[in-house]
């Protein structure tokens, strides 16, 4: 017939053979109505329709790297850029050989008369101060600690006094001073006693370490630079008295007196420096 599909032999022989399964399957449900189904899988169907662009995949992985290529050509030279800081100056240069004499000034004119005398023993006198004011100005930068630990400086006419308001134990504070050039305070004679005592008093202190100890040996009591104690002492009634068994240094309290200490605790102290050494 027209228009109609032919069935090939092989589809038509897969027909016959459904629908004799078909009649045996019938009659043996309609003897046991219990005997289980079985399903025949049907004719394959005609193709569907192309499905919709599924979504992207996740990424490969990287793959190797690929061959160097070819260096560029050279670019072309940038303009110059801006000039650098100056650096540091250079280190100074030999001195060059003296040059020849220019020529002779001009004769001057005719100085006027005076005295010289006068004028000679005012340099003269400005050359003693001058002198001085730089021996005072050395000692100031060797023997001074910080402004603040300084209660001024006290003079005799052999001595210069040194309070420094710093603590230290004895040994430290003699250190201090011999470092300086000079010694803990030893008052030899009842004028340098005063000074000190003086001293002390301005400064509103009550006790200060000084240059007298017997540590070489016990009750002997020597002045710092190891000089005996022969012609002056100014002890405190009662003292010197090792209370304790530990009191080998001294102390000047204000009034002038002294009194053995130990040397361990710390305090203000007085160095003494010679006149004839700054």
């Amino acid at each position: 017939m027209v228009g109609e599909k032919l069935l090939s032999p092989m589809m038509l022989m897969s027909v016959l053979s459904l629908l004799t399964l078909q009649t045996s399957i019938g009659q043996q449900l309609a003897e046991d109505s219990c005997t289980v189904q079985i399903l025949v899988p049907g004719l394959k169907g005609e193709p569907g329709e192309k499905g919709q662009k599924g979504a992207p995949g996740r990424p490969g992985r990287v793959g190797p790297a690929g061959e160097t290529g070819q260096p560029g050509f050279k670019g072309q030279k940038g303009i110059m850029g801006r000039y650098g800081k100056v650096g540091p100056s250079g280190m100074k240069g030999v001195k060059g050989d003296l040059g020849d004499p220019g020529p002779r000034g001009p004769t001057g004119d005719p100085g006027v008369p005076c005295e010289c005398t006068p004028m000679r023993k005012m340099i003269g006198e400005m050359d003693i101060l001058v002198a001085q004011l730089s021996s005072e100005l050395k000692f100031i930068k060797n023997a001074l600690p910080s402004p603040a630990a300084v209660a001024g400086i006290k003079e005799t006419d052999s001595k210069v006094y040194l309070l420094v308001k710093e603590e230290k134990r004895y040994a430290d504070a003699e250190l201090y001073c011999q470092t300086r050039g000079g010694h803990l305070a030893m008052p030899k004679d009842e004028g340098a006693n005063a000074a000190i005592a003086g001293y002390i008093t301005e400064a509103g202190l009550n006790r200060v370490y000084i240059g007298i100890d017997d540590r070489q040996r016990e009750g002997v009591f020597t002045y710092a630079d190891l000089s005996p104690m022969t012609t002056f002492s100014k002890w405190r009634r009662g003292e010197p008295n090792n209370a304790y068994d530990d009191e080998d240094c001294a102390e000047m309290v204000a009034s002038g007196e002294w009194t053995d200490v130990a040397c361990s605790p710390t305090m203000y102290f007085v160095c003494e420096f010679d006149k004839d050494s700054l």
